[in-house]
């Protein structure tokens, strides 16, 4: 004789689900993207045109193609202030490189990659030989790419800025990988956005689905507990290093076949909104916590603010103020989500 089997409670799986909602890091961030959205739609009458939505796409993929590398980093436990300076020196070296050698521009995006990843061997290597914060570590490299910029710049081109390559064998190709842009519907699509989404995806997959995912939130978590388990932790921080230096060399090689000359100075504070737009996607300051996803979502709110301020036709001022009140209320949001889902476990 069969036995009847008792049901299932269905009220599990929808409280399930809404459990994992509540743990999302960038469940904040969603919501308050949606907050703006509505915000500036009815502040500004031209913000809803389609040639606006192109205009903040590309502010935040400009954003947001190095807010991916820093939320990974920051989930590890530590921060790069070198980031935005970072990616004015591979413009600079890609630039330079391929003008005094009269080769081809490809050849100097070669020896930019390798630079640049060699910038960021140096912060992780330093970071873990050291021990010491990876505040210091990166401010001091922030301040020598800094003087490195403006000085080698001077030295080499005797300007502030670098000689035009716009002439030189190779740089339509070049423009074609990193400064295209195609008109779909009257609406202007930069090649910006196709490497953020990419950057978002495969950033994702590498947390989500993958061993290296699950050191990084390990190392960011507690290093100690996780160097006892066999997490290659000195590895695992170069690396994350070496992803932030990768994208620094893409965003770089943007702005130089965008605009075919670089200012020496460009970069400087840039690496504070990198660091915001993770934090606002979800990244706690403490390390351990967040996602790609969120990274993206706090890169759309920043080209939001920053492009709805100006459609609305207020002072541009203001942009500042509003920046530091989001972050202040991201990471109070974020550390209520986080609390709220530790105690749900």
């Amino acid at each position: 004789m069969s036995t009847a089997t008792a049901p299932a409670d269905e009220r599990l799986a929808p409280a399930g689900a809404v459990r994992r909602l509540l743990g999302r890091p960038e469940l904040g961030a969603v919501v308050g993207a949606a907050a703006v959205f509505v915000f500036f739609s009815f502040a500004a009458d031209s913000f809803l045109r389609a040639s606006s939505l192109s205009t903040v796409l590309y502010s935040a993929s400009t954003i947001g193609i190095m807010a991916v590398p820093v939320a990974l980093l920051m989930i590890g436990g530590e921060f790069d202030l070198s980031a935005g300076v970072m990616v004015t020196t591979s413009a600079l070296f890609s630039s330079m490189f391929s003008y005094q050698l009269t080769a081809n521009v490809w050849v100097g995006v070669g020896v930019s990659l390798l630079v640049t990843l060699a910038l960021g061997f140096f912060n992780g290597f330093m970071l873990t030989r050291t021990k010491l914060p990876s505040f210091i570590i990166t401010l001091g490299t922030f301040l020598m790419l800094t003087g490195l910029n403006l000085g080698l710049t001077k030295l080499i081109s005797g300007g502030v800025s670098t000689k035009a390559i716009g002439d030189m064998e190779g740089f339509p190709s070049a423009q074609a990988l990193f400064a295209s842009q195609w008109d779909v519907g009257g609406v202007t699509l930069k090649v910006t956005i196709l490497w953020w989404l990419a950057l978002v995806a495969v950033a994702t997959w590498i947390l989500l689905r993958t061993r290296a995912g699950n050191w990084i939130f390990a190392v960011g978590g507690n290093d100690a507990a996780a160097r006892a388990v066999g997490v290659p932790v000195v590895r695992t921080r170069i690396g994350l290093y070496m992803g932030v230096a990768l994208c620094a060399w893409i965003s770089g090689q943007h702005i130089l076949f965008s605009y075919d000359v670089v200012q020496s100075g460009e970069g400087v504070g840039n690496e504070f909104l990198y660091i915001i737009a993770a934090v606002i996607g979800g990244c706690l300051m403490t390390g351990g916590y967040g996602s790609a996803v969120g990274s993206a979502v706090g890169a759309f709110i920043f080209g939001m603010t920053s492009n709805g301020i100006v459609y609305a036709q207020w002072n541009p001022d203001w942009f500042k103020f509003f920046l530091g009140a989001m972050l202040l209320l991201a990471t109070l949001l974020n550390a209520w989500v986080r609390r709220r889902a530790e105690e749900r476990r």
